[in-house]
């Protein structure tokens, strides 16, 4: 599975799901964009992106924390809080 995640710094949603990653054992490439240019250049390749992290799995844009915890849930690759 490719997974590409774009954050930014001090974004505590983006520390939440590369906590989710690390407890699913999934690898991933962290984009973070730091400039102007860079937020440019995502919000023109993903113009459906509106906020981070911003989470790509083999291509298909997923969203963010909420909707890739809920990707994750439903595909069984991780346990709901309320389910371990």
């Amino acid at each position: 599975m490719n997974i590409i995640i774009y954050t930014r710094s001090g974004c505590k949603y983006c520390s939440q799901v590369k906590e989710l990653m690390s407890r699913s054992q999934f690898e991933y490439e962290e984009r973070f964009i730091s400039t102007p240019e860079q937020r440019q250049k995502f919000l023109t390749e993903h113009a459906g992106a509106k906020t981070y992290p911003y989470v790509i799995i083999d291509g298909k844009p997923i969203g963010g924390l909420v909707e890739t915890a809920k990707l994750f849930v439903e595909n069984k690759w991780i346990k709901a809080q309320n389910q371990q």
